[in-house]
């Protein structure tokens, strides 16, 4: 015989495989369905138990016959994969509302296994008999097992929520569902509250649906977890142990665990507990003792003398397992593929299988009663002519002649008249022909009621919510995992005063954080106090004036960009060094910060972000563009490698610009002369340079009446009027802002002011000085400035800062 080889790709075989393999695992092993909650093996072992007829009220089985039925019919795979996802539906610490009841060693909270199958039994728990209702009324898809022989639902009617309200988790491949468990009694008002409101949002819900509810109970600290949660599909929340301080004899205390958190194993909880202690890790705990029973759980830590209990719940909080996290990720599939899904995605999916469940219901029953109400017809046509009937039976020499007689005479169906050969003779009597008529008036009813339901929708939904409350009386309890909402929660911007603050940043980078109130106001020519502590080769080179709850806009010599709140920067004493810089940022070790921004408002469209370099390169960005900034940063500018950015302003099309050479140069034109461009962009020429010349600052204003303070490196100042810088064109030399003299030295730097604002100089030394605006004399452009700071020997200006003085409320 002639060998057929055919060649195949091995990558694409193993992509092909591989997917398959996927899909598998997703679909038919880890994802639970968003109708019933139940993966395959679950739905298998509870329908697989319900044929057995293991219902609540019925006698145990052994678990070893639920498990071979499961496996011979349904689950041909380990026999302990069936087992496990049964006991695991026994145990009350797992689901909040059991499915299977046990019988025997079903293991413990403590991590012990259950026993061998053929040691335990199990039936249905009546509340699992629900997901089981009307199963045999068309309201499911059957599908045919895994050898054609036997038929299995695809899904169970589940008139109870049992994903919302049991949760699951499973592994499959590429991704994982962790959905925690719910209040049924919640579920069933959320419910109820969507089916009235379809629009409802998912805030809405949250009145109705508080938070998940685990069956150990414990308390969920803080809600942001959960609001994530109910809204994307994903969050974590933080579970805390239920514990309480009790007193002992001689004035001892002990602190007693009564309720832990969600999937924690107790025993290795109260061995870590033990451990903590032995290593001095947490002090105070004398005896440890485990007194759980039957009746729930309690750990005793009993304390020792003069120890504070509220010292050691803290500890035990942050150390141990007392305090966990759930983390949520709401994946199930619909129509067979998963997805993420949110609360309002999940009690939607929930309420259209309903809705389908009550429609193929109603329509099965309403073709059963068109059935019954059609052989009711015959069966009283007969009585009506008994004696006809009779006669022509008795005529008849075989049933089937007899059928045909009937159904030829009296225009009946073959249903009809073979349910007329079958009646028994005592249907004959008056008493009984009148049990027929009064049957046949009631089944017409129901068809009636029937055809109503299924020609009204409402009529269908308002079903679904009276078969809610009847669950909810049969199976409701109270919540038993309590909220508190953590004060971590409250914004933080809520729990830090709002003011001005001074941040600074020393030449090797150290940033910190102080209350202007730190700085008095000094007489203009004063020696000015000392503001950081710095080494010797270190200095202050930028101070900037913000508001507490500012976002700083963060921008390094090298053009990028980082992002932090203005009370994110550590707060220190006047005369602390502060802290590296590269702690709160990703700052590559070759970089340096330049420049910080203060902005209330990210993705203002009326903003853009103006940058100028030393080599007099400018450019204007969209300031919407540095709304989401990497933790590693990102870029800002195009910096070339002979130059470096030399500051950032926000600006908009109305303002203009000015840019300070430090050989005494300033050049003013618009804004809006510089097109908007990208972030990676290099920008474009905005000031012709002498040779050996650089900016040293950028201003941007659009009032004239504000005025141009000017300092050198010696401490000479000056403030001129914006209006005597008459505008020129984008790349021009400029006009001359202060006359450079040795005695002045080079132009550090300007800011704009008012007579009511204050300035402050940081030196190269770390002396810094805040005086007033109006104490420096107003001059013209082609002067030197006078004195504003007495130097010390060796000492030169290393910046200066506005600072802008608020009216008082009169």
């Amino acid at each position: 015989m002639e060998e057929r080889i055919q060649p195949i790709s091995i990558s694409e075989e193993m992509k092909t495989a591989y997917i398959d393999y996927s899909m598998s695992v997703i679909v038919s092993r880890a994802i639970p369905d968003v109708r019933d909650g139940l993966k395959p093996v679950q739905r298998r072992v509870l329908y697989g138990m319900a044929e057995l007829g293991l219902l609540h009220n019925r006698p145990f089985k052994k678990s070893a016959r639920i498990v071979g039925e499961v496996l011979g019919k349904y689950h041909p795979h380990g026999d302990s994969a069936v087992y496990e996802t049964l006991v695991r539906m026994a145990q009350p610490w797992v689901l909040r509302y059991p499915l299977v009841e046990g019988q025997g060693n079903f293991g413990s909270l403590d991590g012990d296994s259950a026993a061998a199958m053929r040691y335990t039994e199990a039936r249905l728990t009546r509340i699992a008999e629900e997901l089981l209702a009307d199963i045999n009324l068309n309201t499911v898809d059957f599908t045919l097992n895994f050898d054609d022989s036997l038929k299995e639902p695809t899904v169970l009617p589940a008139k109870i929520p049992n994903l919302l309200m049991n949760g699951a988790s499973g592994i499959a491949v590429g991704m994982a569902t962790n959905m925690p468990p719910h209040n049924l009694s919640e579920l069933v008002d959320g419910i109820k509250a969507y089916i009235d409101n379809n629009d409802i949002t998912i805030d809405e819900l949250s009145g109705y649906i508080k938070a998940p509810d685990f069956p150990t109970g414990g308390y969920i600290y803080g809600y942001k977890g959960v609001k994530d949660a109910f809204a994307t599909g994903r969050g974590s929340i933080k579970i805390r142990a239920k514990l309480h301080v009790e007193e002992l004899r001689k004035g001892k205390q002990a602190i007693i665990i009564t309720e832990i958190p969600y999937q924690v194993n107790k025993a290795t909880l109260v061995e870590k507990i033990a451990h903590l202690s032995n290593e001095k890790k947490i002090e105070g705990i004398g005896e440890i003792r485990d007194e759980s029973n039957r009746k729930g759980i309690r750990i005793v830590l009993e304390l020792k003398k003069n120890v504070v209990p509220k010292v050691i719940i803290n500890k035990l909080y942050k150390h141990t397992q007392l305090e966990t996290s759930f983390n949520v990720n709401n994946i199930a599939l619909v129509n067979g593929r998963p997805k993420q899904l949110n609360l309002k995605d999940l009690i939607k999916y929930y309420v259209e299988h309903r809705h389908r469940i009550v429609i193929r219901r109603t329509q099965y029953l309403l073709k059963q009663a068109e059935a019954r109400a059609h052989i009711l017809e015959g069966l009283l046509i007969a009585l009506d002519n008994l004696d006809e009937v009779i006669k022509l039976i008795r005529s008849s020499q075989t049933p089937e002649i007899a059928k045909q007689g009937l159904m030829e005479n009296f225009k009946l169906s073959e249903i009809q008249a073979k349910a007329i050969l079958d009646m028994r003779l005592q249907r004959l009597t008056n008493l009984e022909s009148e049990k027929i008529k009064n049957e046949y008036k009631e089944v017409k009813a129901k068809i009636a009621d029937y055809k109503d339901i299924l020609e009204k929708p409402e009529r269908q939904f308002n079903i679904i919510k009276e078969e809610l409350d009847e669950i909810k009386e049969k199976y409701g309890d109270d919540r038993r995992t309590q909220i508190i909402y953590s004060t971590s929660e409250i914004s933080i911007e809520d729990l830090i005063q709002q003011e001005d603050v001074i941040v600074t940043i020393s030449h090797q980078g150290y940033i910190k954080r102080m209350s202007l109130n730190e700085f008095q106001t000094q007489a203009r020519g004063g020696v000015g106090k000392r503001g950081a502590l710095t080494k010797d080769e270190d200095f202050i080179s930028n101070v900037f004036h913000v508001n507490s709850h500012d976002y700083l806009l963060i921008f390094t010599q090298k053009g990028k960009c980082f992002w932090l709140r203005a009370f994110d920067v550590p707060e220190t004493l006047r005369n602390s060094k502060g802290r590296a810089i590269q702690n709160l940022i990703q700052l590559d070790s070759e970089d340096k910060v330049l420049s910080i921004l203060n902005v209330r408002k990210l993705d203002d469209p009326n903003f853009y972000l103006f940058f100028a370099t030393k080599k007099g390169t400018v450019k204007r960005v969209p300031l919407k563009d540095f709304s989401k900034p990497r933790s590693k940063g990102i870029i800002a500018i195009t910096i070339q490698e002979d130059d470096k950015l030399v500051d950032v302003k926000l600006c908009t099309d109305k303002d203009e610009c000015l840019l300070i050479t430090n050989n005494g140069y300033a050049n003013r034109f618009p804004c809006k002369d510089v097109r908007a461009m990208g972030r990676t962009a290099q920008g474009v020429r905005g000031i012709s340079l002498a040779d050996g010349s650089e900016v040293v600052s950028l201003l941007i204003s659009n009032d004239d009446s504000k005025e141009v303070f000017v300092l050198s490196e010696f401490g000479y100042g000056k403030r001129t009027p914006v209006s005597e810088y008459r505008m020129t064109k984008r790349g021009s030399k400029g006009v001359l802002t202060m006359k450079i003299t040795e005695k002045t030295g080079k132009v550090v730097g300007a800011i704009l002011v008012t007579e009511k604002d204050e300035y402050m100089i940081i030196t190269a030394k770390g002396v810094i000085i805040r005086s007033k605006v109006k104490s420096v004399a107003r001059l013209s452009r082609n002067t030197q400035g006078v004195r504003v700071i007495k130097l010390k020997p060796g000492d030169r200006i290393a910046d200066i800062e506005k600072i802008v003085v608020e009216e008082e409320a009169v």
